[in-house]
Order: structure tokens, then C-alpha cells, then sequence
């Protein structure tokens, strides 16, 4: 399909459907988006949003949703490269000449990306969740242009203290940012990306996405164990440790319904930096040890993270899947922040009491 094809595939979606809805607007720190789109999807994103719900008013981004329509004929999709060690086809492209559309090989789902629009189409209502994903792409994106720095890591703070946990996928930063917020005055900041800003101190932004746990994070802690019914408790309390470990059955957890009203705080200085670099398989006890993370290629390894297919530059070009991000950037970004590396085996207890000496809970 050639580029006129598809151009003209494109002036044939039907904006008109939203001329009669009610805009969703979202601030995260000095950033607001807009979200136009139908019910019943716009519903369950304003529910979602809901800590990050503002007025209207100017925004910074405009992302508009038009479900059920579809490009036709498709493009010819290229496959966008996934990281090393994750398999099967995820993303593919088509590049416009000022623009790029981002289709979701799995759901059909495909996204319009370029300075004029940021717009989502395909079966959209089935999955709300990569619209979620597209919008907090958005904030991801201008934060980026803007000299930030994204990384793959959660993070809470108690105001004058702001930390992040970082470790690679499944390692535990999400349940050890859980576990930490029973410490009174602690609020949450990000689950999985955290955009970071050097200065005096180091300034952190999350996004607006909830934690997405798993059926072990849920069973181990009291206060969110009534997510899951008694029946489904008592049959995950009776797997093996490592197959409940492995298990793959996420559930989005709200910070207000679950920590009360109050308890998200978007933007933080940012003090210090834990990397899990532990193991199932240790029975070395939980330690925390400081380190200069310039000589710790591996480290910041588990830091950085690729802004993927959606980002486009401050030139105007669109990142290709053969870049990845540089550690220069990085390493200035994380001057003045006391960081350190989590090792042995995994013990959230440890972890936790470790928090309860940096908070002051």
C-alpha cells in the first residue's frame, strides 16, 4: 500500500463522531492532556484517571479516540524490533511523511502519531488499556523532548525524601512501592515509568498509570488481599512459591480506593535510587549497598529504557528500533542521588525495613 494510499485511508476517518462529547482532562505536574472520546471507553478512562483528573483549560497534548474505525486497505506494516530476550511480533510501523502510525499486531488496535494528532483507532473499547498506554505516551514524549530522561522504575516519596526502585521486569519494584506505602506520609509517585530532570535535587515525574500486580503482590499483603475473593486466595496459597511467582494474572490496583484519597503525588525531588539486583535463588540476606553507578554499566542498565516506536524528536524524526537510549544523559540526570544496589536473596521484609529507616516510618 503506497504512502498516497494511505494518506487518503486517513482522511476517510470520521472525526465527527466526537463533536458532541464531553473532553477528559488529565495534569500530571505542569503537563495537561486531553482525551476526547465516546462512551462507555470514556467512562472507564475517567475512572482510571482519577487521580489525575483536572479542569478544562490549555493542554500540552490532545489525544483523540475513534473506536471501531479501521484503516482500509492496511498498510504494509514493518515489525519494530523488540528488546533483547522478549520474542514474538508486539509493534509494527508505517511511516508518513510527517507523521507515524503505531499498529498493535496482537489487537488490531493503531495509533496516529505526529505533531498535528495523537489519535487511536480499531477496537479501542476491548482495549482500554493500550489507550491508556498512548496517552501516558504523550506526557512520556514532551518530558523526553524536553531534555528528561525516561526510566523503568516505580517510586514514592514523603515529601522531602522521594525514592525509586528499579530491577528488571518482575523483579519486585512494584510490590516493594506497595509495601512501602503502609509508612505514614508516603505517597505514590509511578509504578513502571519515571521521567527524571537534573537539578538541585534531581526532580522525578510519574504518569498516570496504576499498578498493574500480580496474584502474589495481592495474596502477602493484608490490605490487598480482599482484591482477590476467599476462594481464588486459598487456591493461589496452595501453589508452589515459584509457580505463584511466575504466574501471569495481572489486576490493576487504584491508589485512592485501596491507601484512601490524597496518596498520589505526581512530582518529587528525588534522593536516592534502589536497584533490585537480588535473586529467588540466594540465600545471601537482603542487602543494600551504595554505589557510583558510572562504573555499573549492568545497573543502569536496569535504569534506562528505549521511549519505543511512538517517540518522535526534537528534529522531528521518529526513533528507529537500532537506537537505544544513552547512558550520558542518564549519569547527568542522576548526579546527587544516593543510589543503591539491592542484593541477595529476595526479602521484602528486609526491603521494607530498610524503607521504615529512610522515611522515618
Amino acid at each position: 500500500m503506497s504512502l498516497t494510499c494511505v494518506k487518503d485511508a486517513l482522511k476517510k476517518l470520521d472525526f465527527s463522531t466526537l463533536s458532541t462529547i464531553k473532553p477528559l482532562y488529565l495534569q500530571v505536574g505542569p503537563l495537561r492532556a486531553r482525551i476526547d472520546c465516546l462512551d462507555p471507553l470514556r467512562a472507564e478512562l475517567e475512572t482510571y484517571f482519577e487521580d489525575a483528573l483536572a479542569g478544562p483549560g490549555p493542554v500540552d497534548s490532545h489525544v483523540e479516540v475513534l473506536d471501531g474505525q479501521a484503516l482500509t486497505p492496511a498498510p504494509d506494516w514493518i515489525d519494530w524490533a523488540r528488546e533483547p530476550g522478549k520474542t514474538g511480533r508486539k509493534d509494527a510501523i508505517f511511516d508518513l511523511a510527517d507523521g507515524r502510525l503505531v499498529h498493535k499486531v496482537r489487537t488490531g488496535v493503531t495509533f496516529l502519531q505526529s505533531p498535528e494528532r495523537a489519535v487511536a483507532f480499531g477496537p479501542c473499547a476491548t482495549h482500554p488499556n493500550q489507550v491508556i498506554n498512548f496517552v501516558n505516551t504523550q506526557f512520556l514524549n514532551i518530558c523526553q523532548r524536553g531534555g528528561w530522561q525516561i526510566c523503568h522504575a516505580a517510586a514514592l516519596t514523603n515529601g522531602s525524601t522521594g525514592l525509586a526502585i528499579a530491577g528488571l521486569s518482575g523483579g519486585g519494584k512494584s510490590t516493594a512501592v506497595l509495601r512501602m506505602m503502609e509508612l505514614d506520609g508516603t505517597a505514590y509517585v509511578s509504578n513502571d515509568r519515571l521521567l527524571l530532570r537534573a537539578g538541585q535535587p534531581p526532580t522525578a515525574l510519574g504518569i498516570p498509570k496504576l499498578p498493574r500486580i500480580n496474584p502474589g503482590t495481592i495474596l502477602h499483603n493484608p490490605r490487598l488481599a480482599p482484591m482477590l475473593g476467599e476462594a481464588r486466595r486459598a487456591e493461589l496459597a496452595a501453589l508452589p512459591q515459584d509457580a505463584l511467582w511466575k504466574l501471569e494474572e495481572k489486576h490493576d490496583l487504584s491508589i485512592s480506593r485501596i491507601y484512601g484519597p490524597g496518596r498520589v503525588q505526581f512530582e518529587t525531588g528525588l534522593t536516592h535510587f534502589w536497584v533490585l539486583n537480588w535473586s529467588r535463588d540466594s540465600e545471601a540476606p537482603t542487602k543494600l549497598r551504595r554505589v557510583e553507578i558510572a562504573t555499573r554499566p549492568d545497573l543502569l542498565g536496569a535504569i534506562m529504557k528505549s521511549p519505543g516506536p511512538f517517540y518522535r524528536k526534537s528534529d522531528g524524526s521518529f526513533l528507529t528500533d537500532s537506537e537505544h537510549p544513552e547512558p550520558a544523559g542518564y549519569l547527568a540526570a542522576l548526579v546527587g542521588i544516593e543510589i543503591f544496589e539491592v542484593s541477595g536473596g529476595i526479602d521484602f521484609g528486609a526491603l521494607f525495613a530498610e524503607g521504615q529507616a529512610l522515611f522515618g516510618g
